[in-house]
């Protein structure tokens, strides 16, 4: 856990003088109620909200990737950071070593954690029904197919070999079908590390991977290839998703509300002011043994594209999600998925915590603004 004296200390003014700031307005919709006992002096919230949040105890996040640069994972340790938590009576444990999030949090042992898309949430549904998906952060899929300089189009891969990361994933998969790939003259090879070089250096001829990361990575290193994105073949898709343990959810809806307060609090924070942002989750990397799998400037490269995903649909504030908006990966998992038993929109996703928490005008409602 991040210990949250030393995030005091390091958040120093910059929390300190928004905090204060928020404090002066507390006759404001959602701040303490005039004549209540203040908690602490950076509690933004009443006595009794304080006391409901701070009696679940520890809430346990699971950062599947580490401290990467996006959304659903960068938030939560800036909302840890930046005193968010704190200021809603929020006692956050992160867990950043790349565990099994989803296993952990269906079994209780953990209450949130993050996945890469709409498709990974519903993959992981046919196996748990105790996970709810709580918000999206995009309305793009994060995927690429990135190849070698000599595969011109993605027909090329017949006769070559296509790398991947755990599954194929439903998205790739109808990128190439939408291609006209013959897939069973394409050799898959289940990939063992990161290095995108691979593939410019010809090891395989392409990697189905994240277009803001082995992508971004090339370009930066001068290296020649070709990318594939899935909108350039009409594929849709969604970027990122929180997800909570179903019971947790149930039992403590308004805390999972504040939780995801905090966290889109720190997201707006990281959308408005990047720099700052992404030193502080590089500081915070290279404190916990991370700083050489997430260096700066590739996490500047990362949140340069993440950030725009978070923007890609003008409709939906950050982290508002519908059942039209995961449609079409919906029917991309009963085409590609290979289930036989793949549960309804509705029961995978709740679509009315996040939305709750904006005001009419797509603004965030955070007590005593």
């Amino acid at each position: 856990m991040i210990n949250l004296l030393e995030g005091a200390r390091r958040r120093g003014l910059i929390a300190a003088g928004a905090l204060t700031a928020a404090l002066t307005l507390t006759a404001c919709a959602g701040g303490p109620a005039p004549g209540s006992d203040p908690v602490d002096e950076n509690v933004l919230i009443d006595q009794a909200a304080c006391e409901r949040n701070a009696d679940v105890g520890t809430i346990t996040y699971i950062s599947g990737y580490g401290y990467s640069a996006s959304a659903g994972q960068l938030d939560v340790f800036l909302a840890e950071e930046l005193g968010y938590f704190d200021a809603l009576c929020l006692d956050v444990e992160i867990n950043a070593s790349g565990a099994n999030g989803q296993q952990l949090v269906s079994s209780g042992q953990a209450q949130f954690t993050a996945l890469g898309s709409a498709s990974d949430v519903m993959l992981a549904a046919a196996n748990s029904r105790n996970l709810t998906a709580i918000a999206t952060y995009g309305s793009v899929s994060p995927f690429s197919i990135f190849a070698n300089e000599k595969i011109k189009s993605l027909k090329d891969l017949e006769g070559g070999t296509l790398g991947y990361f755990i599954n194929l994933t439903p998205t790739a998969s109808k990128m190439l079908d939408q291609a006209g790939v013959d897939v069973s003259k394409v050799e898959l090879v289940k990939m063992t590390n990161y290095d995108p070089t691979v593939v410019p250096r010809g090891q395989v001829d392409a990697i189905v991977g994240y277009a803001s990361n082995q992508p971004q990575t090339l370009k930066a290193m001068g290296e020649p290839f070709n990318e594939f994105l899935p909108d350039d073949l009409g594929v849709q898709g969604t970027y990122n998703v929180m997800e909570v343990n179903s019971e947790f959810l149930e039992k403590n809806r308004e805390v999972v509300a504040d939780f995801m307060r905090a966290t889109l609090k720190a997201l707006d924070f990281c959308l408005t002011d990047k720099d700052e942002c992404i030193d502080m989750i590089s500081e915070l990397a290279a404190e916990n043994n991370q700083g050489e799998a997430f260096p700066r400037d590739q996490q500047e490269r990362t949140w340069g594209v993440e950030s725009t995903w978070v923007r890609s649909n003008p409709d939906l504030p950050p982290g508002v999600q519908t059942e039209e908006q995961w449609q079409s990966e919906y029917e991309l998992v009963q085409e590609y998925g290979g289930l036989t038993d793949l549960p309804a929109l509705s029961e995978m996703m709740d679509t009315e915590l996040v939305a709750g928490l904006y005001d009419d005008n797509g603004e965030l409602i955070w007590p005593g603004e």
